[in-house]
């Protein structure tokens, strides 16, 4: 696959972006790009038409392809979503990031991430962008050292708690510190459907900061909610898909009169692929109006979008992804560390910048951002990161350095972890009851869908890979995880 090199123009365009040129947008300068990073929940790397779903179409992320660079090998922070995003804030990997489990906080959300933390939202900010934050959050509650308002983002609206954001119409969302009750979903009233309320708000602050009016950049993080369970999804855009994705599949789910009746619980859907399918088109659609919104604003040639997943398809709430092929040609679902658990579909568009319709295997993950946007931005990265900035593969340049290896932790079901060597992949399953732990290794270039556990064939590079993968990791005393292991052959 070849990621294309771009036309000498854009090469001149991008250092005139970040040396200090007199680039205008809207008649004002402004020196640095928006960026705009849309985060599906639980999309599988084959749940997108331009990534081969058949069952239906997604024209809007589509077409962002078709303008952008499309990534083969991109990999998600975790499997699950706290630590995924705690990687992505932070430029950390799991053996690294501050928040590597999904971890309950009381009265709601997730454990917080720490105040010591410096994440994508600080780094720019102290670049001189407006930041805001739209959809889940995850990384700690409200009036904690994890509240998005005391993580760098100067707006957030949205669910605060991974277990609340289950559900589509929830009794209320937070405006930063505020709890907007949603009156229209009073007595199990289905009226205010949340995903439709956060994306007008996120359409709001790309149009209230417009570089033109404030003479600043602004970073949009819209961590959306679908298609993440439950399977819900407004009779308008549901009966779209009504009869056509047969035969349908029925999820009792919780009734209202369940304790956790829309307090974490997924609620019935008697048409699953149908709800699933409307779910997927109407996030694409909103994909689509965010593009056309900076178009109509001006904004679409000096804004950087990139769109991507959290992990790979889960299998909650009724969703089928064996029936919509949601992992491709991978292995694995959400939880896993096998390839369909945390490849993930990643797309990047630059109009000028990036090659239209370009293509690129390079191997990459969300502790990757932090330093491309760094770079992007022309402001200095913080030190330690495990990051590698991308930019090179964006611009179509020669230099682009690659991962030595690649690690990833996962500690519920018993403790898993995977680490990447160039082709290799090991994956170690059970690693908490080190007497039933499994050791997998698999060539991807070979064997992209770990079928083949070769382990046995390569004793040397497994234990070459073990000893890497013990010193992955720091320990962290909120999230206490394993010794180190031993090889035994």
């Amino acid at each position: 696959m070849n990621p294309g090199k771009p036309i000498l123009t854009s090469l001149a365009a991008l250092s005139f972006f970040l040396s200090g040129s007199d680039a205008k947008t809207g008649g004002v300068k402004n020196l640095k790009p928006n960026i705009v990073y849309i985060l599906a929940d639980d999309l599988g790397y084959g749940d997108l038409s331009c990534y081969g779903q058949k069952k239906f179409k997604t024209p809007n992320i589509d077409r962002l392809a078709s303008q952008g660079m499309l990534f083969t090998q991109h990999y998600s922070g975790s499997t699950v979503c706290a630590p995924s995003r705690s990687s992505l804030m932070t430029g950390l990997h799991t053996g690294h990031t501050p928040i590597r489990g999904n971890k309950g906080w009381k009265p709601e959300g997730e454990y917080p991430i720490s105040a010591s933390a410096f994440t994508l939202a600080e780094m720019l900010k102290q670049a001189g962008y407006t930041t805001g934050a739209f959809g889940k959050w995850g990384l700690g509650f409200i009036g904690t050292e994890g509240d998005p308002n005391q993580q760098g983002f100067d707006e957030f609206f949205g669910f605060n708690s991974q277990n609340l954001a289950h559900n589509y119409y929830p009794e209320y969302l937070w405006d930063n510190d505020q709890k907007l009750i949603l009156k229209g979903n009073s007595d199990n009233q289905s009226g205010q459907y949340a995903p439709e309320l956060i994306h007008k708000r996120a359409l709001q602050f790309i149009g209230k900061n417009d570089p033109s009016k404030t003479g600043k950049p602004f970073f949009l993080f819209y961590p959306n909610t679908i298609p993440h369970a439950e399977l819900s999804v407004p009779e308008e855009n549901l009966k779209e898909f009504r009869g056509k994705l047969m035969p349908e599949k029925i999820f009792k789910g919780v009734e209202p009169k369940s304790e956790t009746f829309r307090k974490g619980g997924y609620g019935r859907q008697n048409e699953t692929h149908a709800a699933f399918a409307a779910m997927v088109t109407l996030l694409d659609k909103q994909v689509g109006e965010v593009v056309a919104k900076l178009k109509e604003l001006g904004l679409d040639k000096n804004t950087i979008i990139i769109f991507s997943s959290d992990n790979g398809p889960h299998l909650e709430g009724g969703a089928d992804p064996d029936y919509f092929d949601s992992n491709g040609p991978l292995k694995g679902y959400k939880r896993d560390l096998y390839e369909g658990g945390i490849r993930v579909p990643m797309i990047a568009c630059w109009p000028g910048i990036i090659r239209a319709g370009s293509t690129t295997d390079h191997v990459s993950a969300f502790w990757d951002v932090m330093p491309t946007v760094a770079e992007i931005t022309g402001i200095p990265a913080p030190e330690n990161l495990d990051g590698i900035s991308f930019l090179p593969t964006l611009t179509g340049q020669a230099g682009q350095k690659q991962h030595e290896s690649m690690y990833w932790e996962f500690h519920e079901l018993k403790g898993r972890q995977a680490l990447r060597m160039g082709n290799w992949k090991l994956v170690r399953y059970n690693v908490l009851t080190p007497d039933n732990t499994t050791t997998e290794l698999y060539d991807l270039k070979t064997d992209l869908g770990e079928e083949k556990n070769i382990a046995g064939n390569h004793p040397e590079l497994v234990k070459k890979m073990i000893e890497i993968l013990n010193h992955s990791r720091i320990p962290s005393e909120v999230f206490n995880f394993m010794p180190e292991f031993k090889f035994i052959k």
